[in-house]
């Protein structure tokens, strides 16, 4: 990171602070999220405060655009094309949306961050890559349940992958004001993100795995995000062979299932995004062939803590 990204995601994560400082009291009154049997939080929180991030990562992209267009402009293209997603998001946090509206959303968002990738690809892959970002969207949505999980992870893999890909500075706005969030947002939480941040930073992500320079590296940027998405896609590969809806609501992740047996949040939060700055590093340093061994040992470590440590599957399930 250079003094100019330093001191400027140091300015939005301060901005990003004060503006959910700010917002609280109104979340409050509007967009509480009082605690069922499927929540992993005690106490009445508020959600939204995802909208903060948005907003700040929106403005400086609108910025970048307006002073200068250039080749680079492609990523804070992508800002922009995510923000559909929060639109829906934050109605859904509010009131409520149709499963199927939302997934029509972001089938529509995954198309635009494709078109906006330097691969060249035939017709036919267009769909199936579609469904493929439309499922990282939402697996990334199923790991927001938790005090600084989702936060903190993906403020590791935005960070890993702008240093990565050399993004410009409305990224790393962004993970600015992802940790300005994550203050609010750590253990016990003040404030959770929501849908209209979790969907967009699943986006987000897809489009920065989307803009490497071929398939092997954005193989390497996709397994960045292994604690997050490996936990998302076991869990819904076994609620499948259990004949189970992958859509409700449930309490069945590894992390879910690890706080359920006695773990503490931040002690998850923490677990999980020290896996992912592994991986970050990993990335960084390495490349492809550090990340693929070490995303492959966080796997067994996940199937570790799964028999071991974690309240079991079965018993979960009847809960």
């Amino acid at each position: 990171m250079t003094p100019f990204i330093f001191l400027l995601s140091g300015l939005f994560c301060l901005a990003s602070a004060f503006l959910i400082y700010g917002l609280i009291p109104i979340l409050k009154r509007f967009v509480l999220d009082k605690p069922n049997l499927r929540s992993s939080h005690v106490y009445p929180t508020p959600r939204g405060g995802g909208v903060v991030f948005v907003f700040l990562s929106l403005l400086s992209s609108c910025i970048l655009l307006y002073t200068e267009f250039s080749s680079n402009s492609v990523f804070p293209l992508l800002i922009l094309v995510s923000l559909p997603l929060s639109i829906v998001g934050f109605l859904d946090d509010c009131f409520g949306i149709s499963p199927s509206i939302r997934f029509c959303v972001q089938l529509g968002v995954s198309l635009f961050i494709i078109q906006l990738s330097p691969f060249e690809l035939v017709w036919f892959v267009f769909p199936l890559l579609a469904i493929a970002v439309s499922a990282v969207i939402n697996f990334v949505n199923f790991m927001d349940g938790l005090d600084g999980l989702v936060a903190g992870c993906m403020a590791i893999v935005i960070a890993a992958l702008c240093i990565y890909l050399s993004a410009p500075w409305p990224l790393w706005a962004l993970f600015g004001s992802l940790f300005g969030f994550l203050f609010w947002n750590w253990s016990p939480a003040k404030v959770f993100m929501g849908d209209v941040g979790s969907t967009y930073l699943g986006a987000i992500f897809s489009g920065l795995v989307l803009q490497a320079p071929n398939w092997p590296e954005a193989l390497a940027c996709l397994l960045v995000a292994t604690p997050l998405l490996g936990d998302a896609l076991f869990c819904v590969i076994r609620r499948l062979f259990k004949g189970q809806r992958i859509f409700q609501a449930h309490r069945l992740h590894l992390f879910q299932r690890l706080n359920q047996a006695g773990l503490p949040h931040a002690h998850v939060s923490s677990l999980y995004i020290a896996a992912t700055a592994v991986l970050a590093f990993s990335l960084i340093f390495g490349g492809l062939l550090w990340v693929i061994p070490l995303a492959a040992l966080e796997l067994v470590l996940g199937i570790w803590l799964d028999q071991q440590v974690a309240v079991p599957f079965a018993v979960a399930s009847r809960s």
